[in-house]
């Protein structure tokens, strides 16, 4: 966290940029909720898929740093031309992963309420004590398909733009690198989760700074796993 927070600060204009993005997509997120909070739980999930590609240019601008280059908000945001096929696999595999997801949350959402909650008091009818047992499913499911996405694409996504490897090489990498440091990489898990949710509370403006520091610091952690060949 502390070398993205320094890529950062080496390149704002970008880093912003970014943050921006991440920043509307945390407003879309809250107006789904309030107009049609059985798909928050889908919506998530796309964002989780977006997420990463998202992070592309900011893996970019890291890489650019770590070269000796200056950074430019242009090249980041083609980075992903030199392997739009792998990734287009890649995309296709966490798609599917995000559909069973979203498919997933509809079904707990339809066995435990009869009817929609009236939106007005939405919030406090699902964190009721009487919904408890939706609430852990609702989580249990949240964290499995979470988990899967993560384990994934967590190493995959910079490896595949480091070194246009296929998406099957880079998908066992990233399996195989959680496997091996599960302590790690469920600490780096929890990390990001944390400092999202936190980012998300003053009306997700914390986004804008914390979403493009998670990306440069993501860079660094895959390349403290998978080092330079």
């Amino acid at each position: 966290v502390a070398l993205g927070w320094r890529d950062f600060l080496r390149c704002p204009r970008i880093g912003l940029f970014y943050g921006g993005c991440f920043f509307l997509m945390g407003h879309a997120l809250w107006i789904v909720l309030q107009e049609a909070p059985a798909y928050v739980l889908a919506l998530s999930a796309g964002f989780l898929l977006m997420g990463p590609f998202l992070c592309l240019g900011l893996y970019d601008a890291s890489r650019a740093l770590e070269q000796g280059l200056r950074p430019s908000l242009r090249a980041s945001l083609t980075a992903w031309l030199p392997t739009k096929g792998t990734m287009a696999i890649f995309a296709g595999v966490l798609l599917i992963l995000e559909m069973l997801w979203g498919r997933a949350s509809l079904v707990v959402f339809a066995v435990t309420f009869n009817t929609m909650p009236d939106t007005a008091n939405l919030l406090q009818a699902l964190l009721s004590v009487e919904n408890l047992e939706f609430l852990i499913t609702y989580t249990v499911v949240g964290a499995i398909f979470a988990g899967l996405i993560f384990v994934t694409s967590v190493i995959s996504i910079p490896m595949i733009l480091d070194r246009q490897v296929d998406a099957i090489s880079a998908g066992l990498t990233s399996i195989r690198a959680c496997l091996q440091n599960p302590g790690v990489m469920l600490w780096w898990g929890a990390i990001i989760t944390a400092l999202v949710l936190l980012a998300m509370l003053p009306w997700f403006l914390g986004l804008l700074v914390v979403g493009p520091v998670l990306g440069h610091a993501t860079w660094h952690a895959y390349r403290h796993i998978v080092p330079a060949a």
